[in-house]
């Protein structure tokens, strides 16, 4: 086999592209001929040799499939062994010539000594590259999410150690310290989105991990609803800005198509943390007494401490970007020069616009605004807000139902094990077959559809119904797979630019939480304990989702016509001169199209 470190891989009789001619453009480095050619007007003034050569190479970059997904090499028969000599390099805006000027990285741009047009590698060489990434990045996301969700959620495990009466707290007092974390959290995103911009995802993710680690396990010295309170509103402060932050870190390093499968597991995580919470607190709680104090109170500081430890190690874990890994405790780095090269041009060559903006560059404050106004992401926006509400409140409710049913404190937190296996299990595939469809909507509708008989159950139960009965609702209910990750990646890659993905992350986790005020206080303490009430109003939100839904894929559909007719509708010249002087950008863009 030939090294790729010295040659360039080949497909059947095709020259490698680096070994064509090739000249020196404003393209930036080195284009080939071939390409160069075939944008000029008229076969009669090509060669023969440039036409060979621009078949040739158009054969060598048809785009195609990897031979196995990496992170499904557990899961692979045993069979023929896929050929991961094939080329693996994209076709991309890079090919052109006449069309690579105007997708130059920018000058500062901290890849950019990587970034070479003419680099080819093989799927032998990429698939095991992605694998090391998911190693090194995808897994720290999922650790750090998880102390994440520890910290944010161990509050459900307290309520079952009679919490609300230890303080003196009623249901709304509850409601409204879930509200209060959600409004912090929601204020926070944005502010903390952009300074992350600024410092770097690298540098500001592990100091708020920190910080919130501090207040999370001073929770162990609560007195009352004021201090209750206020710690909900710290804890969301902090942790406001960590899920679109790690949305952003992720996008540094993974594809478009690879980033939404990454953040479903990055959102099984949180699956992993309500199944393993549980547990944990079913060991804590019993140390109610031990110095005089009551179990809730255990819970919140040894795991508060544990995430400390997380938001620590986070500093020594995370890197800047693919090419800046190498540090005092980590003077080897992460990456070869070869496995950096692939890494930055197999994701330019994805999305040219991540090279728009450096990684410790700050994003003007007139952006948000810009992105507000960017009506096309509005739909995301509002299913952001709304696709969760008809799950949330059982699922905020789920430890307390269960003991008013009847279950005690240890059978309450461990029952709500089932409801996140399976949850996470449907996640994954869901998000998983979203990629490999490429259709979003429709499956989206489909974890509606799970939840809606659920939500008609809950509503038509009668009071005397059996424990074990409600309990096998609730189970199913939430075991539905949601479309959380799905949507993030939808969001990313409908907003076309790192400004705007900047932005948009943060503006959608933002109504995410709106949402989540509004579930919040759905259930009330005068519905209680069946909540007839509040379960009417989660039916309604149920079908509302449904048609929202099929109206933002008519919309989609419906936009990318209007772009298409505008496009087609330019000559090759004018489509050039619009790439070189138009002031439209992101999804604005005529030659980009929506996904739905």
């Amino acid at each position: 086999m030939t090294d790729p470190e010295k040659a360039t891989p080949q497909l059947g009789p095709a020259p490698a592209p680096s070994a064509l001619p090739s000249k020196k453009t404003d393209a930036g480095p080195l284009v080939t001929e071939a390409t160069v050619s075939s944008t000029t007007s008229g076969s009669d003034e090509e060669d023969l040799a440039a036409v060979r050569a621009r078949i040739l190479e158009e054969r060598e970059l048809q785009k195609s499939d990897p031979p196995v997904l990496p992170i499904m090499t557990l899961f692979r028969r045993k069979g023929p062994r896929p050929d991961l000599d094939a080329i693996a390099t994209q076709p991309s805006v890079y090919d052109d010539a006449e069309v690579a000027k105007y997708f130059q990285p920018m000058p500062k741009y901290e890849n950019l000594h990587r970034f070479d047009p003419s680099a080819r590698w093989t799927w032998g060489e990429e698939l095991p590259l992605i694998n090391k990434l998911d190693w090194k990045v995808t897994l720290w996301a999922f650790i750090a999410f998880f102390a994440l969700d520890l910290d944010r959620g161990n509050i459900s495990q307290a309520n079952t150690d009679n919490f609300l009466e230890d303080l003196g707290l009623t249901t709304n007092d509850f409601n409204l310290g879930n509200t209060v974390f959600r409004l912090s959290f929601l204020c926070a995103e944005l502010p903390s989105q952009l300074i992350s911009k600024k410092l770097g995802p690298d540098r500001w993710i592990p100091t708020i991990m920190v910080l919130w680690s501090i207040v999370a396990l001073s929770q162990f010295w609560l007195q009352g609803r004021a201090t209750f309170l206020a710690c909900r509103a710290l804890l969301g402060m902090l942790q406001g800005g960590f899920i679109p932050d790690v949305i952003l870190y992720l996008s540094y390093f993974f594809k478009g198509t690879e980033l939404p499968f990454r953040l479903a597991l990055f959102w099984c995580s949180l699956r992993l943390t309500d199944t393993l919470a549980p547990i944990f607190a079913f060991g804590l709680l019993r140390l109610r007494g031990v110095l005089g104090y009551e179990g809730w109170r255990w819970l919140f500081l040894i795991e508060g401490i544990f995430t400390l430890f997380v938001g620590v190690w986070s500093w020594f874990t995370m890197v800047a970007s693919p090419t800046q890994t190498k540090s005092w405790w980590n003077k080897q780095g992460w990456f070869t020069e070869r496995e950096e090269v692939i890494m930055v041009n197999r994701i330019l060559r994805d999305d040219p616009s991540k090279g728009d903006m450096h990684n410790r560059q700050a994003v003007d404050f007139k952006l948000p605004w810009a992105s507000l106004k960017d009506f096309d992401l509005w739909p995301l926006y509002l299913i952001g807000m709304m696709f969760l509400i008809p799950a949330g409140p059982p699922d905020a409710y789920l430890t307390l139902t269960l003991r008013n049913i009847g279950f005690n404190t240890f059978d309450a937190n461990l029952l709500s094990i089932p409801t996140n296996v399976i949850g996470a299990f449907t996640m994954l595939t869901l998000t998983y077959f979203s990629e490999v469809w490429n259709t979003r909507v429709w499956l989206a509708i489909f974890g509606q559809i799970w939840l809606l008989p659920n939500v008609i159950a809950l509503l038509a139960l009668p009071d005397k119904v059996a424990a074990w009965a409600k309990f096998a609702v609730l189970t199913v209910l939430l075991s539905y797979p949601s479309a959380h990750a799905m949507h993030v990646g939808w969001c990313s890659r409908n907003s076309n630019t790192v400004r705007t993905r900047t932005v948009s992350a943060a503006l959608y986790n933002m109504f995410v939480q709106v949402g989540g005020i509004i579930h919040s206080n759905i259930y009330r303490a005068d519905d209680r304990p069946h909540y007839r009430r509040g379960n009417r109003v989660l039916l309604g939100m149920n079908v509302a989702n449904i048609v929202i839904y099929l109206l933002t894929k008519a919309y989609y559909i419906w936009r990318n016509k209007q772009k298409e007719k505008k496009w087609t509708a330019l000559s090759k010249d004018e489509q050039l001169r619009y790439m070189e002087t138009t002031k439209d950008s992101g999804s604005k863009r005529l030659d980009f199209r929506f996904a739905h």
